[in-house]
């Protein structure tokens, strides 16, 4: 029981030296270059956030402990800044642009899809009931022409209203002729065949459906031989002269299509070819599975080179904005609650601050409060300096000499044997 209760105390020593060791490394690393050990700090600080100030060690309100800040160092750089050495920049890639004032690029590029002109769609319904004797299209895609026959009908009530039409003729009334002849008309009689009734004085016991526009046959709902009733839809043709291209455009770029906006329509089969088209409709609702709002652009399409189904680039020329501060968009760090970007202040120091953002292009955000023009923000690395903004003894440590870094290395080897 003893042998027990010395060991427990043993590593209960053991342990507690090893924190005590930790805890002095991590003073000896975050202390100021130069600074006695018995040097009092001003606060502490949170280090995402150098705004939140406490008189004591402690936690911030992201659980991070607070980071004290010494007098020398209070006075020498702005609270939150980072110095970082030549070497480690070069280390770790940073790079700085400018911030410019300027108008966001108004050119918006997207995806889109090649679809028929439904204003151009023609269904043909027959008008009363009956047989299709011939059918003269075979399947959906035929290419069909104005006045080309689609199907022969053959209906009792047809071959009465002929008839009608003839004992109008013979008893020479006009009002019955009259009649007579708008019933046929009414019943989809095509006029050619109330002329050729007029001219044979001939019942026909069929008769045939044309074409009302060239194009294809969209959809084809019939085969020879069926039975069809008023109201049934046989078939439709649509055009391939003017077609609809129906483009995507993200959530975030709603607001900034227009109808009438110019529209350039590229396909990666021909890259030498280009139409040309303006947005003609923008849809109410967004596609709750994609979040994109859909536009529309009238095509004309002579040659018949774009088909429907066909997938195309689409380059949308929105109307140019105000001018505005623009920075690189990958420079931006976004968070859940807002947007910062680290500023490059010289010689080494940077510091995170809080922005707020406008529009975001693909390659370039706008930027309304938080920085001024002018200013040189980091475009790269900007995380792990944002992150790190209180921590400069990561940096301290890369700094340091090779044999520096190695003592450091053999002392935290060592701690961490007597914490385990």
């Amino acid at each position: 029981m003893n042998a027990m209760m010395k060991t427990v105390a043993a590593t209960a020593l053991g342990t507690l030296a090893g924190v005590l060791a930790t805890l002095w490394w991590i003073g000896a690393a975050q202390a100021p270059a130069g600074e006695d050990a018995a040097a009092e700090p001003l606060y502490w600080v949170a280090p995402m956030d150098p705004n939140y100030r406490r008189d004591a060690p402690g936690k911030s309100p992201m659980g991070m402990d607070l980071v004290p800040v010494y007098a020398d160092t209070a006075d020498a750089d702005p609270t939150g800044t980072v110095r970082i050495s030549p070497a480690v920049s070069n280390n770790l890639g940073v790079r700085t642009a400018e911030v410019v004032l300027a108008r966001l690029p108004s050119l918006i590029s997207t995806v889109g899809y090649v679809q028929y002109d439904e204003d151009q769609l023609q269904h043909v319904h027959p008008r009363v009931e009956g047989w299709i004797e011939t059918l003269f299209v075979n399947a959906s895609g035929d290419p069909v022409s104005r006045g080309e026959p689609l199907y022969t009908l053959y209906s009792p009530t047809l071959v009465n209203a002929q008839e009608e039409l003839l004992l109008a003729w013979r008893r020479d009334d006009p009002a019955l002729i009259t009649a007579a002849s708008e019933r046929l008309e009414a019943l989809g009689v095509p006029p050619e065949a109330i002329r050729t009734l007029r001219e044979t004085r001939t019942v026909s016991r069929t008769v045939t459906v044309t074409a009302p526009q060239d194009g294809v046959v969209d959809t084809l709902q019939v085969r020879q031989g069926m039975y069809v009733k008023p109201g049934m839809e046989t078939l439709s043709i649509a055009s391939l002269d003017h077609l609809w291209v129906i483009g995507e455009v993200f959530e975030s770029q709603t607001t900034h299509v227009q109808v009438d906006d110019a529209v350039r329509i590229l396909l990666d089969y021909a890259p030498e070819r280009e139409w040309k088209g303006r947005i003609d409709y923008v849809y109410p609702t967004l596609n709750t599975r994609t979040r994109t709002l859909q536009v529309r652009v009238r095509v004309a399409n002579p040659d018949h080179v774009l088909r429907p189904g066909m997938f195309a680039q689409l380059q949308i020329a929105t109307k140019p904005g105000e001018q505005r501060l623009l920075v690189p968009r990958e420079a931006l760090i976004r968070t859940g609650s807002q947007s910062r970007l680290v500023l490059a202040l010289g010689e080494g120091r940077f510091k995170s601050v809080a922005v707020e953002t406008g529009r975001v292009g693909r390659e370039q955000a706008e930027i309304l409060a938080g920085i001024a023009a002018g200013d040189r923000i980091v475009t790269s690395a900007q995380f792990l300096i944002d992150s790190e903004s209180s921590k400069t003894s990561d940096f301290q440590r890369m700094a340091r000499s090779p044999a520096a870094r190695e003592q450091a290395d053999d002392h935290s080897g060592h701690v961490r044997e007597h914490t385990q």
